[in-house]
């Protein structure tokens, strides 16, 4: 298994926010797939794909609905998305995404985290460069799939890593690829669950308890935030 199992593996052990927040990201995730191209799933590739994702967390149809409806009213409040770097406490590099319709409510935010909780909020490229911009798909394994030719197959499109789990076969591949990937995996008829991006580390940083406990505080602060998306860092689960 490769480094993204690894880091799947990892974060699946760690805590999840809660269902509200999961639905909340979902929700603005779906405002900017129907701004940047329309409120129909069928030609909108990157609406599809959320859709797939709110399903896979049970999100309800109505909710997901009355989302699209929303992102349609050219009166509604579109959202930016904000990438922002620095060190949590002991050398741990942080990359935290937002989807933002106010940027400097967001900045004020994520500062005032770094500054209460002995981080320190970096400039643009500062840690960015120490992880991999992957995409990843979960698609439905019915039995059948050989994972090793499969991999084979897909190798043209990018593919760099495929591999089973109990709800279904992971594909990893680089960022740039995701849309090719998409459009060949539903060209060929596979049920996509779910799919996504991860920012993977390419080094980690092991820490003792005490230390852990230092950037988990920060970690749990810049994940409550509305604004915030999602949070990669270099800790060693």
């Amino acid at each position: 298994m490769g480094r993204a199992f690894e880091f799947r593996k990892a974060r699946k052990m760690k805590r999840w926010s809660a269902m509200a927040k999961t639905f909340t990201k979902i929700g603005k995730d779906i405002v900017m797939a129907v701004k940047e191209s329309g409120p129909s799933p069928e030609t909108n590739a990157r609406l599809r794909a959320i859709i797939q994702n709110a399903k896979s967390v049970n999100m309800p149809k109505e909710n997901i609905e009355r989302a699209i409806k929303k992102a349609s009213d050219k009166d509604s409040a579109n959202f930016k998305e904000v990438l922002f770097e620095g060190y949590a406490p002991h050398g741990i590099a942080i990359l935290i995404e937002t989807a933002t319709d106010n940027n400097n409510r967001t900045v004020a935010n994520i500062r005032s985290y770094f500054n209460k909780l002995n981080g320190s909020l970096g400039t643009q490229g500062s840690v960015e460069f120490m992880f991999e911009h992957t995409c990843n798909f979960r698609i439905a394994n019915n039995g059948s799939v050989d994972i090793e030719e499969l991999e084979l197959e897909l190798i043209d499109h990018g593919v760099e890593e495929v591999f089973a789990e109990e709800d279904g076969i992971m594909i990893y591949a680089p960022f740039s690829s995701y849309g090719a990937l998409q459009k060949e995996l539903e060209g060929r008829g596979f049920e996509i669950l779910s799919s996504g991006f991860e920012r993977i580390p390419t080094v980690t940083k092991a820490l003792n308890p005490e230390q852990a406990a230092d950037v988990e505080k920060l970690l749990e602060k810049l994940e409550e935030d509305d604004d915030v998306q999602n949070v990669f860092h270099t800790m060693e689960e």
